[in-house]
């Protein structure tokens, strides 16, 4: 997902160490939503690194109805926080609300969470009002000690907000969706490498591209990831970018982050 700062990495560790226990201990006393939007509010605070005067509020309006939290950073509403009491497991009806908050104030990024797991939405500002679940962690099952895990909290913490990093995700996870790759499939540019790959299977055939498609979307590939909206909207994504060229890049050096024990 990137470079995980140093710094960063080491806040967040010794955020997953102090916070697993009272997270644990808040769910066995089974605390009320009041309570666990305190508990979220910390972790927003020390673990995410997000300042709890000037970042954090409980004081957002929309509609006459307050949000349970709401982040701004440099005046500009970037994330508002649905939240649940510990004890409950996050239902995909909790984060409506929130949606109809965010479409309201042209907010794309909602988040749910009753304080151990959390999910992140980005909201899709078409006709009717959709949402995508980009990421979902629980942070009493992260590790301290593994960056990947590190790297999930990063996405929704301030340093993260502020590279895009989980604007990123969300575009790797696209185009890593299974209807993607089945639209990029079956799109001229692999249709035309498969026909050279058969040539050489078979030398005397004679194969086009139509054939090789067909076969495909018969035997091959599913047919639910071929069909329907999200389907479609893979396929737009395929032939818009089509003939991008694509960026050569210079061979990365990938430096370990070391966590603190």
């Amino acid at each position: 997902m990137g470079s995980l700062p140093q710094k960063v990495a080491s806040r967040i560790a010794a955020g997953l160490r102090k916070f697993q226990p009272i997270l644990a201990a808040a769910h066995h006393r089974d605390v009320n939503e009041s309570d666990t939007v305190i508990i979220v509010t910390d972790v927003l605070h020390e673990v995410m690194g997000y300042d709890k005067f000037t970042e954090i509020t409980s004081e957002h309006m929309i509609r006459s109805t307050f949000c349970d939290l709401a982040v701004k950073l440099d005046g500009q509403l970037a994330l508002l926080i649905e939240v649940k009491a510990i004890g409950l497991d996050l239902k995909e009806t909790f984060v409506k609300q929130g949606i109809d908050y965010a479409a309201n104030q042209g907010c794309e990024w909602v988040a749910l969470t009753n304080g151990k797991v959390w999910r992140a939405y980005r909201v899709c500002f078409t006709k009717p009002i959709e949402h995508e679940l980009i990421v979902e962690f629980d942070l009493c099952q992260l590790s301290p000690k593994r960056e990947s895990d590190l790297e999930l909290v990063w996405l929704l913490s301030k340093e993260g907000w502020q590279k895009s990093r989980l604007a990123d995700y969300a575009t790797l996870k696209q185009a890593l969706s299974r209807f993607t790759l089945a639209a990029s499939i079956v799109a001229d540019p692999c249709l035309q490498l498969l026909r050279r790959e058969l040539r050489r299977v078979s030398p005397e055939a004679k194969i086009d591209l139509e054939q090789i498609k067909q076969v495909l979307i018969q035997d091959v590939v599913k047919r639910e990831v071929l069909e329907g909206e999200k389907a479609e909207v893979a396929r737009r994504l395929v032939a818009r970018t089509a003939n991008r060229p694509l960026r050569a890049s210079a061979p990365e050096v990938e430096q370990a982050v070391e966590v603190p024990a």
